[in-house]
């Protein structure tokens, strides 16, 4: 089997993308086929105090306990 069709980025995960909002904006465009994302607000949440960015793919993103990207409900 041909590993020219293997990128290296096919395995990564959110969890694994440096706690930057560079590093999750290129992230989220890569998973979205290319397609350029971006932050449309932010907030703090009240009952955890961490910061919540909306982006512009309809999710929510914060940066977890142990440093890492996660996704909020």
């Amino acid at each position: 089997m041909s590993q020219a069709f293997v990128k290296e980025e096919d395995g990564q995960w959110l969890h694994d993308i440096a706690p930057t909002m560079p590093a999750l904006l290129n992230y989220l465009s890569r998973e979205n086929n290319g397609i350029t994302i971006y932050e449309k607000s932010n907030h703090t949440d009240p009952l955890t105090g961490k910061e919540v960015f909306t982006m512009s793919n309809g999710l929510a993103y914060t940066i977890g306990p142990e440093g890492k990207w996660e996704m909020v409900d």
